[in-house]
């Protein structure tokens, strides 16, 4: 695992310092977590991108044309 180096104020490390430990963990945790989740949006996307195109491309919607069936008909 590396280690990283950040320059901050004194203030905003020792409220971070504080509201870390209201939650339990420490700073370098909530660093690393935030770290994690930004650096795996570009994992995500694509995924995301393939949903949205899916449904863009399904005709399962009511369209420009309404809805062409009614909420009676799936129970027959």
């Amino acid at each position: 695992m590396a280690n990283l180096t950040l320059s901050i104020d004194d203030d905003l490390l020792r409220r971070a310092r504080v509201r870390a430990a209201e939650r339990g963990t420490t700073v370098n945790a909530i660093v690393r977590d935030f770290l994690e989740t930004f650096a795996g949006v570009d994992q995500v996307s694509p995924a995301l991108l393939r949903i949205v195109g899916l449904a863009h491309d399904s005709t399962a919607s009511s369209g420009d044309g309404g809805r062409t069936w009614r909420r009676d008909d799936i129970y027959e």
